[in-house]
């Protein structure tokens, strides 16, 4: 749906329903026919009410019917986005993005925003047990499935461990398979996942609005001998993750 060509299709008068249901139905078409993509938003209101030929009190009840259905969102200050379809749930094993993405029947894909070399952090070389100032591997991406951002994911390797990326498509490629390639053993992961607001620079990859809960799950992976290969930070839109687990008692409770 595009605000600056569009021509206005006013809703028939003589129509039994009320005008409201009737740009509810026009709205819903567009957006079940692929016309607005999931995570997109909707023109302005005020363009709304031109294509539709209708006052901005009658398109706000036919919006918040959308939103009362599950088809829109609200977002303060920034306008009205359709909703993302639930994804399935994520797994609670060590699997890839793109390994669940394939699982899921989805097309898994990056935009990188930065692939570079630089020196370790304290911190990061406490977490990789290296020499402080040591070369780490920095790539940062935005997630998407079927070309919705889903999460933020910023990646720590040893230069060490890196070795061979210089090749690597991190668009299409899979982090998980470049390392398995390499010879490396992605064997055991600890994480942790925490519920966090997003800021602006976030906010604006994964098409959200500033202060959005998102969820923050930080993970260090080692291999067989527990030696830490990769650290990372994934930041998930709230509104397209899903964890689901599992606890059993012990016997002696």
């Amino acid at each position: 749906m595009t605000t600056g060509a569009s021509t206005p299709r006013a809703l028939p008068a003589e129509y039994p329903e009320p005008l409201w249901a009737q740009a509810r139905a026009a709205l819903r078409t567009r957006i079940e026919s692929g016309e607005v993509k999931p995570g997109s938003r909707l023109p302005p209101e005020r363009e709304l009410c031109r294509m539709l030929a209708i006052s901005r009190v009658t398109l706000r009840k036919a919006l918040t019917a959308l939103v009362e259905e599950g088809a829109l969102r609200p977002a303060h200050g920034r306008g009205w986005y359709v909703t993302t379809p639930e994804r399935g749930d994520w797994p609670n094993t060590l699997e890839s993005f793109s390994e669940t993405a394939r699982r899921m029947g989805l097309a898994a894909t990056s935009r990188v925003l930065r692939s570079e070399l630089g020196p370790s952090t304290l911190d990061e070389a406490e977490a990789f047990q290296i020499a402080p100032g040591t070369p780490v591997y920095r790539l940062d991406r935005v997630r998407m499935l079927d070309d919705v951002p889903i999460a933020v994911d910023e990646s720590l390797l040893p230069a060490g461990v890196a070795e061979g990326f210089d090749d690597a498509d991190f668009t299409t490629g899979s982090l998980y398979d470049i390392l398995t390639g390499l010879g490396h053993r992605l064997a055991q992961a600890d994480t942790t996942i925490e519920a966090r607001p997003a800021d602006a620079g976030l906010a604006g990859h994964l098409d959200i609005a500033s202060g959005t809960p998102v969820l923050e799950m930080r993970q260090i992976v080692r291999d067989p001998a527990q030696r830490p290969l990769l650290s990372s930070t994934i930041r998930y839109a709230g509104d397209r993750y899903r964890l689901r687990t599992s606890f059993a008692r012990g016997t002696g409770a």
